[in-house]
């Protein structure tokens, strides 16, 4: 059985290499002339003193490269490969007949597939374009109308600042002090009244400590803490002197008459209302815990309550003088 086994492969394997032969008859120029002078290796005569030894199996390879125009053929086994160049007729896509292989036609298949189609890459960079000019317009557009909102809000803002929340007071030193004494500077406002236990104090300390805070960049202007008091009856130029040591040293005290006071709480909408006076002519004044930002123009800006502490009111008005617009020349 291993006789008949050996006898029926090394029959295949001649077969196969005779025909390969026969393949090779139907090439023209050097590439036949390679592939018939080729041996099949058990053509291969034993040397003087040597033994023949069994041909390792061989399996014939042609493989024909399409676009190079190469013919290779090779014995896996033996290690044989020859290399033979053919040419080919312009524009033509095949190779002899007899060699073309699944590579090859692989390939054919590819090069005459060039049927001009639009890329995606191309379809995304028109989209591209089309949607940054429809983005650029839509800016546009937008740019415009916030010009025009900014224009009509400055021109409210004007009207509404003069005369708005004008005063004529005196300082804790006696000097008299208007609104357009404060112009070209930032200003925070508080009204309370010296005989505060508790809240007036709290409220000017955090005053001052947002104005400590603001002082210490030095690319932002300063900042003035002005203190009005709503208790005009008792809170005159000396007490006012006296109760504000305790706080910023750049702030400011103002007095006046009820009457001043009075018009002064109604242009800022400011509350305040004396409360009954006890056994020692004593009493409490209930008003507004409001701290007031003026923009260099006297213009009232923002405000803050007592739930608001010293850094958010601090960064509120880092943010109110970055967006900052003169009104005035």
């Amino acid at each position: 059985m291993p006789l008949l086994w050996g006898v029926g492969a090394r029959w295949r394997e001649l077969a196969a290499w005779s025909s390969l032969r026969r393949r090779a008859g139907g090439l023209s120029g050097g590439a036949g002339a390679a592939l018939r002078r080729a041996k099949c290796p058990g053509e291969e005569r034993p040397r003087a003193g040597g033994s023949a030894h069994p041909p390792p199996p061989f399996v014939p390879l042609l493989s024909v490269t399409a676009l190079t125009g190469e013919t290779r053929l090779q014995s896996g086994a033996s290690g044989l490969q020859q290399v033979v160049k053919t040419r080919r007729s312009p524009g033509a896509c095949l190779p002899a007949p007899g060699t073309l292989t699944l590579q090859s036609r692989r390939l054919c298949s590819q090069a005459s597939d060039s049927s001009p189609r639009p890329r995606l890459r191309t379809k995304l960079l028109v989209s591209c374009l089309l949607g940054g000019a429809l983005m650029g317009l839509w800016f546009l557009v937008h740019l415009e109308k916030e010009r025009r909102r900014r224009e009509r809000r400055l021109q409210q803002l004007q009207e509404l600042a003069l005369g708005r929340g004008d005063f004529n007071l005196l300082d804790q030193t006696g000097r008299p002090r208007t609104k357009s004494d404060f112009f070209g500077h930032w200003a925070l406002l508080y009204f309370g009244f010296t005989h505060c236990p508790d809240i007036c104090p709290d409220e000017l300390d955090k005053m001052s400590s947002v104005v400590q805070m603001l002082d210490k960049d030095r690319t932002l202007p300063p900042v003035q803490p002005i203190f009005i008091t709503v208790d005009a009856e008792r809170d005159g130029v000396q007490e006012m002197a006296r109760y504000i040591k305790d706080f910023h040293p750049r702030m400011i005290g103002l007095t006046g008459t009820p009457e001043q006071i009075e018009e002064l709480g109604k242009a800022y909408r400011v509350y305040y209302s004396a409360g009954p006076k006890d056994q020692d002519n004593d009493y409490i004044v209930d008003h507004t815990i409001i701290i007031y930002l003026l923009n260099p123009d006297g213009l009232f800006t923002d405000y803050y309550n007592r739930s608001k502490n010293d850094q958010e009111i601090a960064e509120s008005i880092r943010n109110h003088m970055k967006t900052y617009i003169k009104l005035f020349s």
